[in-house]
């Protein structure tokens, strides 16, 4: 199933969701209303998150695991580097191999000091490209002091995330050719809410496997969306979520509606949202939502 994925990230249309493990020692409730809606019908893969903003959530490999057992597709479970040292990390996609979890999604993590547990410390030993570079050497049969392995592992998919906007886009070039030359076959952005800010990203990305001289050549860009529904949710992503860019006739036009209802809000932000949708697969149809766990609205998009 994940030669099957990669092949449409490569070569066809690509649709990720993401889903939001709960507080909770239970994610069966998650899958059924994924199930209830039939989104797995209208998807090609799904990924499940790491602890979010350093708050405790149930596990994202076991999560992970769940997911593809219930709908035979394939997911792309997020390891955070705040949380693991290198041993940890090894220990944890060796299990996760024998699993069929062999879609990662690595990300370095936000800080600890923000979690939800008192006095947490993060571990932090290098950023998500330490990850790529051990999914690199089990790739190849070794860990990551270079020790073979008792057996060869089954292949490992490796995938980084990076922001959709900055001042200087000449940086946001950089943190793609280091992702790149770490051996990501997949980009995952930050939330894009302008075509034109997505043909940027794709240019960017060109230029720096073009600086990669030896580099998987094959890396993808997929383009990371986030509806938006409600006003105070674009003035908080616009405000205080760096490296996303809520356009300002985005705001405007939501706080139009605001005023008249509740209703309208919802009508103009969706109506905003499904368009970027359709822009964005007709300009570069390879994308992953990002729902909050809403999927009613996922699955409003989606059809």
């Amino acid at each position: 199933m994940f030669e099957t994925l990669i092949d449409k990230l490569n070569h066809g249309t690509y649709i990720t969701l993401e889903t939001t493990p709960s507080h909770s020692p239970r994610f069966a409730p998650v899958v059924d209303r994924i199930a209830e809606l039939g989104l797995d019908r209208l998807v090609d893969g799904f990924s499940t998150t790491d602890n979010p903003l350093a708050k405790l959530k149930y596990n994202a490999l076991f999560a992970a695991k769940m997911l593809q057992d219930r709908f035979n597709k394939p997911v792309l479970a997020t390891m955070s580097m705040r949380d693991r040292n290198r041993i940890a990390l090894q220990s944890d996609l060796l299990g996760a191999n024998e699993a069929d979890v062999r879609a990662i999604l690595a990300l370095t993590g936000d800080p600890a000091h923000i979690s939800d547990q008192p006095h947490t410390k993060g571990v932090f030993e290098s950023d998500s490209t330490l990850m790529l570079d051990i999914i690199s050497c089990f790739n190849s049969g070794i860990d990551y002091a270079g020790r073979p392995l008792a057996e060869q592992p089954e292949p490992i998919y490796p995938f980084a995330v990076v922001n959709s906007f900055a001042k200087n886009p000449k940086t946001l070039q950089k943190k793609m050719h280091k992702k790149v030359r770490h051996g990501a076959r997949g980009i995952i952005t930050q939330p894009v809410y302008d075509v034109e800010n997505a043909k940027q990203l794709l240019e960017l990305l060109e230029s720096a496997k073009q600086e990669c001289d030896g580099c998987a050549a094959e890396t993808q860009l997929i383009l990371g969306l986030f509806p938006i529904t409600k006003l105070r949710t674009a003035q908080f992503l616009a405000a205080h979520v760096p490296g996303i860019h809520v356009p300002p006739h985005w705001i405007e036009a939501l706080r139009a509606a605001h005023d008249i209802s509740e209703e309208e809000e919802y009508k103009v932000g969706f109506e905003l949202s499904k368009n970027l949708f359709d822009d964005l697969m007709a300009l570069h149809p390879k994308i992953h939502l990002m729902m909050a766990n809403q999927f009613k609205i996922a699955k409003e998009i989606l059809s």
